[in-house]
């Protein structure tokens, strides 16, 4: 695993219904950070459209993937399978970040009118970021918590997902 300030690309993966906004807005114009965001469409905060790719050196490094309330499995592991994991192969990260919100888990107090995704699904989409991990940064993951408005499929999403890195 690489040692702090020796990274020198980093892939960040958002998959709550929420458009990771603060996080774009940081690494924007960044070329070595890579970010990638599957949310609902429109949805607070407004931001996240599919043409936002990074700009200046940075061009390319940013992927969003906006989709309407009631997506699911379908679309947002279609969009890490059939779009990210190309785009891991060009990018080659060292280490890879996943901002884990559980709000788009079917049943959430939030994401019942969102997302419909499920543990399996959840446990599938964290099996492509580990095997992104493995082909290209040694296995470096980090995943942070980042919501779940409903404490019992918050509970069970997380404990596929820890069960999925562990893996």
């Amino acid at each position: 695993m690489p040692s702090a300030g020796n990274i020198e690309r980093v892939m960040i993966v958002d998959w709550d219904v929420h458009h990771g906004n603060g996080t774009q807005d940081i690494f924007y114009a960044d070329p070595p950070v890579f970010f990638f965001s599957t949310h609902q469409w429109p949805l607070y905060p407004g931001t996240g459209l599919a043409g936002e790719t990074d700009e200046g050196a940075g061009e390319g490094t940013t992927m969003n993937f906006p989709f309407p309330a009631g997506s699911g499995r379908r679309e947002i592991l279609g969009a890490l399978e059939n779009s990210l994991v190309p785009a891991a192969e060009r990018f080659r990260a060292k280490l890879l970040l996943i901002s884990a919100g559980f709000d788009s888990r079917a049943g959430d107090l939030l994401g019942r009118f969102t997302f419909t995704l499920t543990d399996r699904d959840f446990a599938d989409l964290t099996r492509v970021l580990m095997g992104i991990a493995a082909r290209h940064a040694g296995g470096s993951v980090v995943s942070m918590l980042e919501d779940g408005y409903s404490l019992d499929g918050l509970a069970s999403a997380a404990v596929v997902h820890v069960a999925a890195l562990a893996a």
